[in-house]
């Protein structure tokens, strides 16, 4: 009769085992999610976009700036995470026949400005240095949270900058200059210093791809509008304004990027045949050798749009409403304000709608002196009619 007993409590401790491995096993597999979702080191996104010309000649690179700044913001990256350098103030150039606007489109339907436009450092303040200081974080202890690029090793950056440019070098308001070798030195204490996960760089410059040849740094894209020797050429001449809107390829970029939402699947290898040479006139050009990635499976939300954080919980959430959460929430909402308005910048014309429009029928309006000149017709006539003896009846 001892022998049962004997073999019980071995039966027992196994279960007991079996039941502990299961529940290890268990958790196991969800730290094993939680490591996998780290460990691609992509927890949140920035973007520095730069305009590096003055003067109203060069109204389409700042549209330019303003086109992807619009795009990054639609596609889900706030403005605290965006450093926006504009080198000169077009919506508020005197010569803007349409103030507080900017346009990137023929027949003025597609506004870049906005409403709610947050520009980082503006007119003078955007220089070589300054931009040198955003990107390795060596700026005044004074400088605003706003003017900083606070990103570190889990951060994808989305570097974009247009303007003047030619070999090996990207004019800053024709009085100073950044060469590829600065650029990439700058990018190497970066990546020393942990500012960045993986970094897409873009430049819309003639002689473009001069500018990426001297990175050295890990995990850098780099795409660029033109070869070495060529010109990077304007595009959407505007007669109303005056002058070329935007640039052929991040008009075509733009494009692009107005297909994609924040759950697209699209990858950067797309992003690469946007602008053949067919339509850019120039060669664009791209480097992948420092990524690690291939860039098939790298998508377009990595760099243009935000992540979403991911908690990973075993505890189960009830999703029915709480009557009495209910009720105290809604005698709150009533004491609340009423909500204003939702700004209208994401709620324009998709830009393939815009392209292939019919041209805007302008209002008339008579020319200046029209008026005027119309009251002294009349008198002419009466004088010559009736002569002055008869203004006595009429005064």
């Amino acid at each position: 009769m001892a022998s049962p007993c004997f073999f019980t409590l071995p039966v027992a401790v196994l279960a007991t085992l079996a039941f502990l491995s299961l529940g290890s096993s268990a958790a196991s597999h969800i730290e094993d999610q939680a490591e996998q979702f780290f460990r691609s080191g992509h927890t949140n996104n920035w973007a520095v976009l730069v305009c590096t010309s003055r003067f109203w000649f060069n109204y389409r690179h700042v549209a330019n700036t303003l086109s992807v700044y619009r795009s990054v913001k639609r596609l889900g990256i706030p403005d605290s995470h965006i450093v926006l350098m504009l080198a000169d103030d077009m919506a508020c150039n005197a010569r803007n026949p349409k103030p507080a606007t900017v346009f990137s489109h023929k027949n003025m339907e597609l506004n870049v400005y906005g409403d709610d436009v947050e520009v980082d450092y503006r007119s003078y303040e955007v220089t070589v240095e300054n931009f040198l200081r955003v990107l390795t974080g060596r700026v005044p202890p004074s400088t605003p949270r706003s003017k900083r690029l606070l990103s570190d090793d889990r951060s994808n950056i989305l570097i974009y900058m247009t303007g003047h440019g030619g070999n090996g070098f990207l004019k800053f308001q024709d009085s100073e200059e950044i060469t590829n070798i600065e650029l990439a030195d700058a990018f190497e204490q970066m990546w020393q210093k942990r500012r960045y996960n993986e970094l897409l760089f873009i430049i819309d410059t003639c002689q473009g791809a001069s500018m990426y040849e001297r990175f050295y740094s890990p995990n850098i894209m780099a795409l660029a509008s033109s070869q070495v020797g060529e010109d990077s050429l304007s595009h959407q001449p505007d007669p109303a304004i005056g002058v070329h809107l935007m640039d052929r390829y991040t008009f075509y970029v733009l494009e692009f990027l107005e297909e994609i939402n924040p759950a697209s699947q699209t990858n950067m290898n797309d992003l690469f045949q946007v602008c053949p040479k067919s339509l850019c006139v120039s060669t664009p050009g791209h480097r992948t050798d420092l990524f690690q990635r291939d860039p098939k499976k790298v998508l377009i939300t990595d760099f243009f749009g935000s992540v979403r954080k991911v908690e990973i919980t075993t505890e189960t959430i009830s999703l029915q409403w709480d009557s009495q959460v209910v009720d105290s929430s809604s005698a709150e909402d009533g004491m609340a304000e009423e909500p204003t308005e939702p700004l209208k910048f994401a709620e324009q014309l998709p830009v393939a709608q815009i392209i292939h429009q019919k041209p805007k029928l302008k209002d008339w309006h008579p020319p200046g002196g029209f008026i005027l000149g119309l009251w002294a017709l009349i008198i002419m006539v009466f004088f010559k009619t009736y002569g002055i003896k008869h203004m006595k009846f009429i005064f």
